[in-house]
């Protein structure tokens, strides 16, 4: 054999094993696209929306809406849906004597998210304000947990005269350094992002969901309350774009807000808990509480991030303490004694 011919078997045997790693490679995504869509149709069909929609500025919000009495916004975090204040119990407590509206932000639960708009906190902050007046919806004490409280934060600086007051869970205030938005932002890629979202990245995300979630409770338990939420709605393409981009925001928001929270004319409550992994609360809350002109904190020791969860009701005597500060009327409901009533005004 030839001296060039034998140079060149070694040639043709690597371009044969590269054109076998990318055939392997191209199944192997293939197998996962089909997967993620099957799991995808799958949890929406078993979980279906369970609130309202509403299109606001050429976008379909969704959102729930319990109980009667003043108007009560809850905004959800990074990661979750809308659903997580239903499930650590706060919904069912406050719509006792508020109008709870929940809304998915853009990207997250049923909610859309065009990619045509850069969705900033005040951006976000103005599109709910918007669907809030579209609903009739005049001022509103209003909740945020985590990256909901830089969209309530936007919402007060840019609209004061609707917000009424300010509680704040558990929120990143300031920027600082995240060695999980690299991690968290690979989504949020063009191009590569969208062939991640679409095959491998959700089957990671879904292993890596337990760890994730026990991070966000530590020290804390996570309770089982929270497990019942389905795994693979949070872990959906959609929703990791919406997590992806939100991830990637979070200092460059913090930074641009923080030079503007002296500006804040409404009354702020921030409760945090002293054990937070994700957001520090001498570096966010404590100086927030100190920097603003009615701020009001309440620290939770040995809870994590997810304060919320923990105790509920001192998240709703936050919201109490807020709406009696604010002169908003709260009048506690009896479900018991409601339905006695109504049966003895119909002769039952």
């Amino acid at each position: 054999m030839s001296e060039s011919m034998s140079s060149m078997l070694p040639r043709a045997a690597r371009a044969n094993g590269w054109r076998n790693a990318a055939l392997l490679a191209g199944v192997g995504l293939a197998a996962s696209f089909l997967y993620v869509r099957a799991k995808t149709r799958q949890v929406e069909r078993e979980h279906p929306p369970q609130g309202k929609f509403i299109e606001v500025d050429g976008v379909r919000l969704h959102y729930t809406e319990r109980g009667q009495g003043p108007v009560l916004v809850l905004l959800h975090g990074n990661m979750v849906s809308s659903d997580d204040y239903d499930h650590s119990g706060l919904v069912g407590r406050a719509a006792e004597r508020y109008r709870v509206i929940a809304f998915d932000r853009p990207g997250y639960g049923y909610s859309e998210r065009p990619r045509s708009t850069v969705w900033t906190p005040q951006a976000q902050a103005r599109l709910i304000h918007h669907a809030l007046q579209e609903m009739g919806v005049d001022s509103a004490l209003v909740v945020g947990h985590s990256w909901g409280t830089l969209v309530a934060l936007s919402m007060a600086l840019d609209v004061p005269d609707f917000v009424r007051g300010l509680v704040l869970l558990s929120g990143y205030y300031y920027p600082s350094l995240r060695l999980d938005v690299p991690m968290l932002s690979t989504p949020a890629i063009p191009i590569l992002g969208d062939l991640l979202r679409y095959t491998v990245s959700p089957l990671l995300w879904r292993l890596r969901w337990p760890l994730m979630a026990k991070f966000m409770f530590s020290p804390q338990p996570v309770p089982q309350r929270f497990w019942d939420m389905p795994a693979w709605m949070m872990v959906r393409p959609k929703q990791l774009r919406a997590v992806a981009a939100d991830s990637a925001l979070m200092v460059p928001a913090a930074m641009a807000l923080a030079r503007r929270y002296p500006e804040l004319k409404v009354p702020v409550a921030l409760i945090a808990g002293t054990r937070d992994k994700m957001a520090d609360f001498s570096h966010n809350s404590e100086r927030l509480s100190e920097r603003v002109p009615e701020g009001e904190l309440t620290l939770e020791p040995g809870v994590g991030h997810m304060t919320h969860y923990a105790h509920p009701e001192k998240v709703l005597e936050a919201i109490d303490a807020m709406a009696a500060k604010v002169g908003e009327p709260v009048q506690i409901r009896n479900p018991r004694a409601e339905a006695l009533a109504r049966a003895s005004e119909s002769g039952v």
